[in-house]
C-alpha cells in the first residue's frame, strides 16, 4: 500500500537492472572518448559558424577540427580495443558450445569401444 502511494507521488521509480558495471579500464577509455568526441563536435560547429561569418579563425579551427576528428576516431577504437583486451585477460571463459562437433578421433574411439563391448556381451 505504501509502495503504491509512494510511486504515485514520484515521477518514476528506478528498477535495478541485471547489467554489470563496465571494468575500470574500459570505463576510463569510454569517458575519455566521449569527452574528446564532444570537444570535436563543438569545434566542428565553431568552424562552421566561423566559415559562415567569414572570420579569419575559420581556417585554423577547421584544421584543428579535422585533427580532432582523427583523434576522436582513435579514442573510440581505443574503447573497443581496451574492452577486447580486458575480456581476453580477465573475463570470458572460452568453451565449445554443446552444438560443437566432437573430434573425429573421439568418435572413432567411442565407436570401437561401443562395438567391442557389444560383441563381448554376445
Amino acid at each position: 500500500m505504501e509502495h503504491e502511494a509512494r510511486s504515485a507521488r514520484q515521477l518514476w521509480v528506478d528498477e535495478e537492472r541485471g547489467r554489470r558495471r563496465m571494468p575500470d579500464p574500459v570505463r576510463t577509455a569510454a569517458v575519455r572518448a566521449v569527452m574528446i568526441t564532444s570537444v570535436t563536435l563543438i569545434q566542428a560547429v565553431v568552424a562552421f559558424l566561423c566559415s559562415l561569418a567569414g572570420s579569419w579563425l575559420a581556417f585554423p579551427v577547421t584544421v584543428s577540427a579535422v585533427v580532432f576528428t582523427v583523434v576522436a576516431t582513435w579514442s573510440v577504437l581505443d574503447v573497443w580495443i581496451t574492452r577486447q583486451v580486458w575480456r581476453q585477460r580477465n573475463g570470458v571463459v572460452s568453451e565449445p558450445s554443446s552444438t560443437a562437433r566432437r573430434p573425429i578421433r573421439e568418435k572413432h574411439e567411442e565407436g570401437r569401444t561401443g562395438t567391442a563391448s557389444l560383441s563381448e556381451a554376445a
